[in-house]
């Protein structure tokens, strides 16, 4: 199976299809705009209406993130090596780190155009928790497939998809560290309602905090933005390699590419 993302999950289906498309490399900015755009559009339909609260907001960003984290698209390895030939496991994961980091700035320069749309029109800012709200939780997103693609580059098994896979992930992007396959997996529920909730609650608190100083009129938030995404994701993910590497499964470099045009970016 190339893709490990689930597609059931109800009323979740359009937002989390809406937000693993915000995952991909390689999209327009003009298509980032217009998801993100669409993004905040569901975050108000979904109940994000009371926008000066900080604490509504992080609540929903919490139970958002738990029920997109099963959507998430993470290719397998031999899908990765089919993407990226002849790159050895460093390599790929650094390549890996590069796209997410990329795609993460995106989003921050995508809210900054989302916003320069809303602030033209009234009431200036009631749109702006709701745009910094869908925007942490697309970032999220990225760095949840990025989690589990560097996770099968190092050889550090993930749980089956659905619940428990979601759930490993979201804790892994909490701590910054690796999955452990010895402990049992739950429902999101279930864990949603113990310590690794506040672990979640409290790290998107902290992502949520840092992306409210972006906040400005038309587009003079969107270049802070992208470098504060690029950078957290960058820190992240070379915050989870270490722990990876040191659990990780040594494996032979692949064959080299054959020639011909590069399949990923």
């Amino acid at each position: 199976m190339s893709e490990r993302g689930d597609t059931t999950g109800g009323g979740a289906d359009e937002l989390g299809a809406t937000v693993a498309a915000l995952t991909a490399d390689d999209i327009e900015p003009a298509r980032r705009r217009q998801l993100l755009t669409r993004l905040v559009g569901q975050a108000r339909v979904r109940g994000l209406a009371d926008l000066f609260k900080p604490r509504a907001a992080v609540r929903w960003m919490v139970d958002t993130v738990a029920e997109i984290a099963p959507h998430v698209p993470v290719r397998d390895l031999a899908t990765l090596r089919g993407h990226f030939p002849g790159l050895d496991d460093d390599a790929l994961a650094e390549r890996l780190i590069r796209n997410a980091a990329r795609t993460t700035a995106g989003i921050g320069a995508a809210g900054g155009g989302v916003a320069a749309v809303e602030w033209t029109v009234a009431p200036t800012l009631l749109s702006a928790p709701v745009l910094l709200a869908a925007e942490t939780v697309a970032v999220v997103a990225v760095e949840l497939k990025l989690i589990g693609e560097l996770h099968e580059v190092h050889g550090v098994e993930l749980p089956p998809g659905g619940s428990q896979r979601a759930v490993a992930l979201m804790h892994s992007w909490a701590t910054q560290r690796g999955i452990n396959p010895m402990v049992p997996g739950v429902g999101v529920g279930a864990v949603l309602g113990t310590a690794a909730r506040k672990e979640l609650r409290d790290t998107l608190l902290r992502r949520f905090g840092r992306n409210l100083t972006t906040l400005g009129p038309f587009l003079t938030g969107a270049a802070v933005a992208s470098f504060l995404n690029r950078r957290a994701t960058r820190s992240m993910a070379d915050q989870l390699q270490v722990d990876l590497r040191r659990r990780g499964i040594a494996r032979p470099a692949p064959p080299p590419a054959l020639p011909g045009p590069p399949t990923g970016t």
